[in-house]
């Protein structure tokens, strides 16, 4: 948890970061160049937790599918069948998190 916050930090420093000192901030915020930082750091963080979550939802899949493999070999087919459908809609809910990201990114509608 001390790391996440850590980076956090290290990544809202870089977002405020400007050369010119606070009178600078009223111009960056008006050309939408503080959203743009923000939609970066969200990009990253929901792209970064998308994959964990799908990490971790592909091993504990795997996991139970080899379980249920070794309990009883004669299903292992049809195991293996249900295990592809699963994988394959935990990857699209990673994937519907990146077009999300991209779309922030390219095409941010809060970015005037």
């Amino acid at each position: 948890m001390k790391k996440i916050l850590f980076l956090l930090v290290a990544f809202s420093a870089a977002a405020f970061a400007n050369e010119g000192g606070a009178d600078k901030i009223a111009l960056l915020s008006d050309n939408g160049a503080m959203v743009a930082a923000f939609s970066m750091i969200a990009a990253g963080i929901a792209i970064g937790t998308a994959a964990l979550g799908g990490a971790i939802g592909m091993g504990s899949t795997a996991a139970a599918t080899i379980a249920g493999t070794a309990r009883n070999p004669g299903l292992g087919a049809k195991l293996m069948t249900t295990m592809f459908i699963a994988l394959a809609m935990i990857e699209a809910q990673v994937i519907y998190a990146l077009v999300i990201a991209l779309i922030a990114l390219y095409a941010n509608p809060f970015v005037g």
